[in-house]
């Protein structure tokens, strides 16, 4: 039962973290039409800059966690306008592919060059590092915040896009942009606002990520697969998707390095090959709920 209790809390800590991450990716790719290959590399940017701003500039952990989200939505902003937005909905994916994992290894070798290529953490404040009783049990205080964060973003992402003017503006623009322009409605700035929002969510994950997915020299590579799985199980564009196929592929994940670690990510992939195999197009099909 110890076992069992450990691999619930660190599945769903580590599928919530999967969450964060993935669902701008998902909102990118769902609703804008863009396989940005890049994602992971705004949420490696969002980590090594809260590290750095938490261990050389000596910010407490929460500024550093706003500061990183803050400076990695500014410095994303005018890729969105130089080279995003000449490929927003284009048929030609190996454009978008070859633009945005190029990118991502342009990103990958500066922040090696301005940081080190070392592993970078991010010291957890005495506040999250002890435990939370649960019933008889207790988790680490770092996982129940993690838990906390990604149900909040789930609710706050399914509130801005499916109960706000903005939610309505961008599903318009998606669907029609022409028709959307002829009704006033300003596409470019809500392109620009989803990219925002995307980029953000990318490095408030990598921040909040740290403990289980560590800041590596070559983070945005290794782990843009997990990212990329998240979105093909959950459906692209589907908030409560990239959720459920998170939390899924976390705990199994989770479960098979808890019980048979010698195997590594084999039933990562082992279960990412069944789902998509009985529900080829996602679990929720790429709805934006």
């Amino acid at each position: 039962m110890e076992t069992m209790f450990g691999i619930a809390v660190d599945g769903v800590a580590y599928g919530m973290i999967l969450f964060i991450i993935s669902v701008g990716l998902s909102v990118t790719l769902g609703l804008m039409r863009v396989v940005n290959l890049a994602h992971g590399a705004f949420a490696m940017v969002g980590g090594y800059v809260a590290s750095y701003a938490a261990q050389s500039a000596g910010l407490p952990y929460a500024a550093a966690l706003v500061a990183a989200v803050a400076l990695t939505v500014l410095a994303t902003l005018p890729l969105e306008r130089l080279l995003y937005r000449r490929i927003y909905g284009s048929a030609n994916e190996l454009a978008q592919v070859l633009l945005t994992i190029g990118l991502t290894f342009v990103i990958v070798a500066g922040i090696n060059y301005l940081f080190g290529p070392t592993l970078k953490r991010i010291p957890l404040p005495d506040l999250l590092t002890g435990t939370v009783a649960l019933g008889p049990k207790a988790i680490p205080t770092h996982r129940a915040f993690v838990i906390g964060a990604g149900a909040a973003t789930l609710l706050g992402l399914w509130w801005l896009l499916e109960r706000t003017d903005f939610g309505i503006r961008l599903r318009a623009a998606v669907d029609d942009p022409a028709m959307a322009a002829a009704l006033g409605i300003r596409t470019e700035r809500l392109y620009l606002a989803t990219f925002a929002l995307g980029t953000g969510l990318a490095a408030l994950g990598g921040v909040l990520g740290a403990e289980l997915l560590p800041l590596e020299p070559y983070y945005a590579i290794r782990y843009i697969v997990l990212f990329l799985a998240v979105v093909a199980v959950g459906g692209a564009g589907s908030i409560f998707g990239s959720a459920a196929a998170a939390l899924a592929l976390g705990i199994i994940d989770t479960a098979g390095k808890y019980l048979i670690p010698n195997f590594g990510e084999f039933f990562f992939y082992a279960a990412l090959i069944l789902i998509l195999f009985r529900w080829p197009h996602g679990f929720f099909k790429g709805r934006t709920a």
